[in-house]
């Protein structure tokens, strides 16, 4: 798909230009990235969203095999992109050629698991109960019910995935399969990636003569302009990845709107690792080395990093430590997504380093060059950790804090201390089920996916994940932003009792 970057924002399909700019900045060189970027204004994003609402009840009566031609539409588009995305992607994040590549595949497989999805038609959630007319003492009513969507879903593009959680990520995949407009928020981090993106979906909808309105891309590094969008009362749900400072804000503007509306905002977590004991005693080095090439992927740009873990003392936990500090040196530093968000993480390794409790026992190699994370490992006593709740804050970024437990009854105290986590993980032999069963109540109430002898980065896209979990991980623990459960985040559902037959829709008709 040949396409052009041109600076413009979107109000439906028109591209917009303005004479305030704003440009991406390669976080590589700290150098600025030309064109220059049209800034969206607030009237901006009142027309889109009131473009939105207007063909609202037009796009919500396609079919379900309307929609999912569209979805496979926009992933051909977007695949189709190819190297131009993947170059002008690396340069707006300095992320690898081959992570994007398969980022781009994944996006698209996203947006076609949600046309099978449609055509499944399961996610309509039909019920239906016949009347009872001779029921004693009262008969029942006919009472069918199905999902409808919500309205115009706002959605932010997330830092760390340029394609998989930004402009056609999965919110906005689920939004437009529920039958939901959308309007995104592109991050100003990756504008041409997102204006690339854009107009994969905009050539989408024309092909598949839908209504003029159904997507939006707004743009600008300001606050105020995602603040405006979330206010807007044509918005009914929004759809957020990002840090917790700015989920709760977007959660306040919404519960405050003459019309409180749903923010899903996925926002902390630091998904602890539980290294039980056998496990440990037969593999301690082999995990160890595991753990590096989780905590260093991606510079640890990602929210399922292995923020934490948690083990008994033990001969075996100083060999896991022995070879994680031995193998750190060997980690390069690599450049960050932003400089803002390298900022946040120099900020947070050194808030660790200033406690006294901790304890730094390994260290990633160092560069001089801009923006560059480097790894480090903590070390902290469970008692200390217990008595410090900031050793359990979000550092996004290679970090990662082990607490060293002297007896179960100390591990299971450090889990239930914990806030809400996307993931939990436990590695474990046979000879650990116990202990683990043992853990598994609290686990289940403290993330929203639960792992064996794995590493949590890495989110298959599928019917059965949940990328999600209680907060602060999510601002509503009862959805995921991965996987087909997404899209009843912009469902409701409504009873029809009593409808004569030809007034019912059609999917609930005798």
């Amino acid at each position: 798909m040949a396409a052009q970057i041109t600076g413009a924002f979107f109000i439906g399909c028109r591209q917009v230009q303005s004479a305030e700019r704003f440009h991406a900045i390669n976080p590589a060189t700290a150098e600025g990235i030309e064109p220059g970027f049209s800034v969206s204004s607030e009237n901006d994003v009142a027309q889109a969203c009131a473009l939105a609402s207007s063909v609202f009840d037009r796009y919500r009566a396609t079919s379900s095999e309307q929609r999912a031609r569209f979805l496979e539409a926009i992933a051909d588009n977007i695949a189709a992109l190819g190297e131009v995305a993947v170059a002008r992607a690396q340069a707006e994040t300095a992320l690898p050629q081959a992570r994007l590549s398969g980022e781009i595949m994944r996006t698209a497989n996203q947006l076609r698991l949600f046309a099978s999805e449609l055509r499944d038609g399961r996610w309509q959630g039909l019920r239906i109960d016949p009347a009872l007319p001779d029921r004693k003492p009262l008969p029942r009513p006919d009472l069918r019910l199905r999902k409808i969507p919500l309205g115009p879903v706002a959605v932010f593009g997330a830092s760390n995935f340029p394609f998989a959680f930004s402009v056609a990520g999965g919110d906005t995949a689920a939004a437009l399969a529920a039958g939901c407009p959308v309007v995104v928020k592109a991050h100003p981090a990756h504008p041409g990636t997102s204006e690339l993106v854009a107009t994969a979906i905009i050539a989408a909808i024309r092909a598949c003569d839908l209504p003029d309105g159904v997507f939006s891309m707004v743009a600008g590094p300001a606050n105020a302009l995602g603040a405006a969008l979330v206010a807007n009362p044509h918005i009914k749900a929004v759809g957020f990845t990002g840090s917790r400072q700015g989920g709760l804000a977007l959660m306040e503007i919404a519960a405050h709107r003459a019309e409180p509306i749903p923010v899903y905002a996925e926002m902390s977590s630091i998904n602890p690792v539980i290294l039980l004991p056998n496990a440990l005693e037969r593999r301690a080095e082999v995990l160890a080395e595991a753990f590096l090439n989780s905590l260093t992927m991606g510079v640890g740009q990602f929210c399922t990093n292995p923020g934490l873990l948690v083990a008994l003392e033990s001969p075996a936990l100083e060999r896991f430590i022995r070879t994680a500090a031995d193998g750190l040196p060997q980690k390069p530093a690599a450049t960050m997504l932003t400089a803002g968000i390298f900022a946040n993480y120099t900020s947070g390794v050194a808030r660790l380093r200033r406690d006294p409790h901790t304890k730094a026992v390994g260290v990633g190699a160092e560069s001089q060059n801009p923006n560059c994370g480097q790894a480090v490992l903590f070390s902290v006593t469970a008692t200390d950790f217990l008595a410090s709740p900031g050793l359990a804050q979000e550092v996004f970024g290679p970090s990662s804090v082990l607490v060293r437990c002297t007896s179960e009854t100390q591990l299971h105290a450090v889990l239930e201390a914990l806030e809400g986590q996307l993931t939990a993980t436990l590695h474990c032999d046979e000879a650990d089920h116990a202990l683990a069963r043992n853990l598994l109540g609290v686990l289940e109430r403290k993330a929203g996916r639960i792992l064996a002898n794995g590493w949590p980065t890495g989110v298959e896209v599928a019917h059965a994940m949940v990328h999600g979990g209680p907060y602060p991980a999510t601002s509503d623990g009862r959805s995921t932003s991965v996987g087909t459960l997404a899209i009843d985040r912009y469902l409701r559902p409504v009873c029809y009792q009593d409808l004569p037959p030809e007034l019912l829709p059609s999917e609930l008709r005798p």
